[in-house]
């Protein structure tokens, strides 16, 4: 199989437990991680990592959320590789996303939507979404202060809804008309499979199409 790895605090945790299922039960597994910081763990636990031009699908996908709605829709980013983790998961046959509860919402929009653009002119793409959005802009910066630098050189800029997104279905296609944006952290169609993590230790697993509990 060819597995996608997610990046963030989740998907960490599936990548060490594929290494160990790979070691354990000697599967054979080639796999594309979606961050230099996920391939570097998947590879200091032995993982195997395809080269990008070798592979043209994803048999899965296991990557986290910040938000999802119960029409499996999500916002993703909050770890900084959005750009990435929508293109493996556009060419994923199946898509899986672990959850805790705190993360599945009626309504996204309580998480600020990551926005990539090009570093040069970003004021100017800041003011055009400003302007077309109506919500607070940050840019989102690395812990010493200065702007974050994704691993393909580009910015992040959080919108800030604080409150439901009125227009999720169009909003990508709206956001994408604004010079200077790359990408957005809204994954529309996108999960196939969730699994909820509970506090007991227990899983329950949902499939599209199935009813999420909120």
């Amino acid at each position: 199989m060819t597995v996608g790895l997610g990046t963030g605090s989740t998907a960490a945790y599936a990548i060490t437990a594929i290494a160990s299922r790979v070691r354990t039960e000697n599967l054979k597994i080639c796999c594309v991680a979606t961050s230099a910081a996920s391939e570097e763990l998947a590879r200091k636990n032995g993982l195997k990592i395809a080269d990008w031009g070798s592979v043209s699908r994803f048999d899965i996908t296991i990557d986290g959320a910040d938000e999802i709605d119960p029409e499996y829709r999500m916002i993703k980013g909050g770890g900084g590789a959005l750009l990435r983790e929508k293109i493996v998961a556009s060419s994923t046959a199946s898509e899986i996303i672990v959850v805790d509860q705190s993360k599945i919402k009626e309504h996204l929009g309580a998480f600020p939507l990551p926005v990539v653009v090009v570093p040069f002119g970003w004021e100017r793409t800041r003011d055009c979404l400003e302007a077309t959005f109506a919500c607070e802009i940050t840019p989102r910066e690395a812990v010493n202060g200065e702007p974050w630098i994704t691993d393909d050189a580009l910015q992040i800029l959080d919108l800030h809804f604080n409150g439901p997104i009125s227009d999720v279905d169009t909003m990508e296609a709206r956001l994408k008309t604004i010079p200077g944006v790359v990408e957005c952290g809204l994954f529309i169609g996108l999960c196939h499979h969730v699994i909820i993590g509970h506090m007991d230790g227990s899983t329950t697993e949902f499939r599209v199409g199935e009813t999420l509990p909120l």
